[in-house]
């Protein structure tokens, strides 16, 4: 498929605009790619993930791996014992959509210096161009 291909489905009937933004809406969250990339490897207990993922709260896990459920690319298995053991596992939707992630990862890994000084610069212009305009 082409770029060209893909904007005219963008710019055309809309589904497709509509289709890339619930996706982005769901991995670009600021939690979902880090809890795909975890599982990764196999399933793993809500106490991993949670241990694995710095700064994420219970509650905000919680509501990660339930809308990973919802949109069919986690499981969520229990296992009756005291206390009941619940692990997560990417389904087969989800490990199709690691591909992608894992490229976007590794994208962030390589081009976030440039980014930075890019914004870094915009920022030095933007405040040297507006520092006598009130508006600006």
């Amino acid at each position: 498929m082409s770029l060209s291909h893909i904007a005219n489905g963008l710019h055309g009937d809309h589904s497709g605009c509509l289709a890339v933004r619930e996706v982005l809406n769901r991995v670009g969250d600021k939690w979902s790619a880090l809890v795909i990339v975890m599982l990764e490897q196999g399933p793993k207990r809500f106490s991993e993930l949670r241990r694995g993922i710095e700064g994420i709260s219970q509650r905000m896990l919680t509501l990660t791996v339930r809308g990973l459920e919802r949109d069919g690319l986690v499981t969520r298995t229990v296992t009756p014992s005291i206390p009941p053991r619940v692990d997560y596992a990417l389904t087969p939707l989800g490990q199709a959509l690691l591909v992608p992630v894992l490229a976007l990862v590794q994208w962030a890994r390589e081009n976030r210096a440039a980014m930075q000084l890019a914004r870094e610069t915009f920022d030095t212009v933007v405040n040297f161009d507006t520092a006598g305009d009130p508006a600006g």
